[in-house]
């Protein structure tokens, strides 16, 4: 445990932005789920919303630091071909 205030404070803030960003990622991840759901079952035209929905939740989460853009284009990338073979 920190004795120094300010590291007390930056303790309570990563506290509070990593119960954040996990929440973030939860809904990514649930978005991800949901359009694979969609695949697997046949879907196109739900298929096709869902992953609008989930490419702009990766889009969101490079906007907030929460992964690199990188790894959000491979991601998007593969959801993409998995649409692509469904159509």
């Amino acid at each position: 445990m920190p004795n120094i205030k300010s590291a007390k404070k930056r303790v309570k803030v990563t506290e509070k932005k990593t119960l954040i960003n996990l929440s973030h990622k939860t809904a990514l991840k649930t978005a991800i789920k949901k359009f694979e759901a969609a695949v697997a079952a046949g879907d196109k035209d739900n298929a096709k919303i869902l992953f609008n929905e989930a490419s702009k939740k990766l889009d969101q989460s490079v906007s907030r630091g929460i992964l690199h853009k990188n790894n959000a284009a491979r991601k998007k990338s593969q959801l993409a071909l998995k649409l692509a073979k469904l159509a």
